[in-house]
Parts: C-alpha cells; structure tokens; sequence
C-alpha cells in the first residue's frame, strides 16, 4: 500500500512522462501511461486494501477481511477523509460481533467521518440505533431510526427498522 501522498506524485511522474511521449511522437505510449497514471489517481479515492476488505465481507469472511484491514498501519496518514469513515464502518461491522462499546466507537466515528454512500449511512445509524437499544437509550434509538429511515431510500432496510421499532415498542 502506497501513502496518499506518494500515490499523487506517481500520477504526476507518469503523466509527465507521457506528455513526454506524446512529443515524441509516441502516442501509443503516452495513451497507455495516462491509462495506468489513471489506476493511481482511483486508488488515491478507492484504498486498495479497503476493496479488498469489501470483497471479503461480501464473501462473509470476516477474518479475511480483518486481516487486510490491519494492513492500514496509520489511517489517519494513509487515508482520505471518506476512507477513513469506510475503515472505521468496516470495523465497527466486524467488532459489533463480540464488542458493542468499541463496535459504537467505530460507528461514531465513521459517521463523523462521512460516508459516500446513503446506504452505508443508514445502516451504519441502524448499528448505533441497535447498540442504543440495548443499552436502555430510547430516545437515541428513536432519533437514529428515524435518521436511518429517511437516508434508506430504496427500502433496502426496511424490515430492519420496522423490526427495531416493534422491539422498542415492548421495551
């Protein structure tokens, strides 16, 4: 894994150097560099080892996808912001198993943080909301709820939350 800043100055050494070959009269080469100048620039966006750890969680490994998760050494130096949010979504998915106070902190943090996706949102206020109920915090569990209803926009989610309510309601 390549640091943020590293992978921005790849992109510029390789783009200079296809413009380079653009002069040259080689346009093939410089076509084909401004392509793989392009991997960077969507890996500076996309953390490779965040893909990867997708990839795993959508297979249900969840130790496969710990595993490249600890690979991320300092996240707040080798990620960008949204990144950051998603690192510590993914871990709060993975800790909610067996640790609901550091699951919590994750969520916190990752919706802090921001997340590119309304559905990513939602389920990560539906974790809190979860947590929240457990933890005897109707109100809080309410205000998430609701929060999670109005970012899930295609009903992705909907059993869940009509589920949650209906248990609140006998709390």
């Amino acid at each position: 894994m390549f640091n943020k800043n590293i992978k921005l100055v790849l992109t510029a050494l390789i783009t200079a150097f296809a413009i380079y070959q653009f002069t040259e009269g080689n346009i093939g080469n410089g076509i084909f560099l401004l392509l793989f100048a392009s991997i960077f620039v969507f890996l500076y966006f996309k953390n490779e080892m965040i893909l990867l750890a997708f990839l795993k969680l959508r297979k249900q490994d969840l130790e496969g996808a710990k595993v490249w998760l600890d690979k991320i050494k300092n996240p707040e130096g080798a990620l960008v912001r949204k990144q950051q949010g998603y690192y510590n979504y993914l871990n709060g998915i993975m800790v909610s198993q067996t640790n609901l106070s550091q699951a919590e902190k994750f969520f916190k943090k990752a919706i802090e943080l921001g997340l590119s996706m309304d559905q990513d949102l939602a389920l990560a206020k539906l974790q809190l909301a979860g947590i929240a109920m457990t933890r005897r915090r109707k109100m809080e569990a309410t205000t998430l709820l609701n929060e999670a209803k109005k970012l899930d926009k295609h009903n992705m989610l909907k059993d869940q939350i009509k589920m949650m309510k209906d248990q609140m309601k006998k709390i």
